[in-house]
């Protein structure tokens, strides 16, 4: 396991004061996790895709708290040093400020999380300072939405229209008054988050497809990894094909078990043969 320090939310703050990019990307298990840990990944969301990533769901919306929390303890177990996000599922915040507060409470109490991650902007700023007030650092996140997707009319771009981008940056103020100590910005265009970044007072702007102005970038591991078959998104840089890799693998067991190349003599175990006579002994 890594010797690196605890990344704080203070630690993230000197990075983008000294202009160092803030490295994030999702997590969904253990031994990911254990290898983001070691690759020296600053921050790990255990985001609600893991619905469509690991769940095989089209969409976010059938995401629990409980799944939630069983897989951020598991991430949490293999990255014990990253600033760990908890993503608030579907109407675990949007029904109360108590629902809200007491379902990031859990995140906090039971998978040992750094903060917590809620979709929305203004109407969700009384969810954030609630939540804020509560201890529980918290994260906004603006642009494409996916569990207001359908509101949205799909997986698109948002604030490519001079209205829809003013509201964006209004509900990223909004957020960081309420309290909130980052935002990401999904799918929005560049100069609209690089305005935002500008503006931002004592909030990081996270990228995800947003262009590279923000505080940093995140990135859905699947994707950056062919690991999500149904497709790959534009902002999605593949590093290694690891998915081609893990199918050809399989094909290949598979060809070896069917024509008998698979076990061989250092693939399985035996007894010695007096023991093996003894046990026919026993046997009549």
């Amino acid at each position: 396991m890594s010797e690196r320090k605890k990344i704080t939310l203070p630690a993230l703050f000197n990075k983008t004061a000294a202009g160092e990019p803030i490295t994030w990307l999702t997590c969904y298990d253990y031994p990911t996790a254990y290898l983001q840990e070691e690759a020296g990944v600053d921050m790990i969301l255990v985001g609600d895709s893991l619905g469509m990533t690991m769940l095989g769901y089209d969409s976010t919306l059938p995401v629990t708290m409980n799944d939630m929390i069983r897989h951020t303890q598991a991430v949490r177990r293999g990255a014990p040093n990253v600033f760990l996000v908890g993503d608030m599922p579907y109407m675990s915040y949007q029904p109360s400020v108590e629902t809200a507060i007491r379902n990031a409470g859990r995140f906090m109490a039971e998978a040992g999380c750094d903060a917590i991650k809620l979709e929305g902007g203004a109407e969700m700023a009384d969810r954030v300072t609630g939540i804020v007030h509560a201890g529980i650092p918290a994260i906004g996140h603006l642009g494409l939405t996916p569990q207001s997707v359908s509101a949205l009319g799909g997986f698109r771009v948002q604030g490519k229209g001079a209205l829809q981008a003013k509201k964006i940056m209004d509900d990223a103020k909004a957020l960081e008054e309420a309290g909130a100590c980052a935002i990401l910005l999904e799918m929005v265009p560049d100069r609209v988050s690089q305005l935002i970044t500008e503006r931002a007072e004592n909030c990081l702007i996270m990228s995800l497809g947003s262009g590279p102005h923000a505080h940093g970038q995140l990135l859905i591991y699947h994707d950056m990894f062919g690991l999500y078959p149904k497709f790959k998104p534009k902002m999605a840089k593949v590093f290694g094909n690891a998915g081609e890799v893990i199918l050809n693998g399989l094909k290949q067991y598979v060809t070896e078990v069917s024509d008998k190349t698979f076990p061989q003599r250092e693939n399985w175990f035996t007894m010695k043969d007096d023991e093996f006579d003894e046990l026919q002994e026993l046997l009549g």
